[in-house]
């Protein structure tokens, strides 16, 4: 028993330091600028107000990242994670053609 519950500990305790470590080093990653070519693919706007609404149609006042399923921050977080651009992070204010309403 007290093998098992030592296991679970030693278990929970690096499970928790890994996304301790992950979550910080995210932190540090690099913003998505407009020109990066994946960017300038989506149409990618760090101010969604500054969107081509004749080029994207599909814009619609009251879309950016931080409403977005693929945000992977807090609504509140000015930047966070979005797998349309990998390793680096999106403004909460942007907007791109993958965009899809947060449910």
């Amino acid at each position: 028993m007290k093998s098992s519950r030592r296991t679970f500990l030693i278990t929970s305790l690096g499970v928790a330091s890994s996304l301790a470590l992950s979550r910080q080093a995210f932190a540090d990653a690099p913003k998505v600028s407009e020109s990066d070519p994946t960017a300038q693919a989506l149409g990618y706007k760090a101010d969604a107000s500054k969107v081509d609404k004749a080029k994207f149609t599909k814009y619609a006042a009251g879309q950016d990242c931080g409403n977005c399923s693929f945000y992977q921050g807090k609504a509140s977080d000015p930047y966070a994670g979005c797998p349309m651009f990998a390793g680096k992070q999106v403004a909460a204010t942007g907007w791109c053609s993958a965009y899809n309403k947060k449910a």
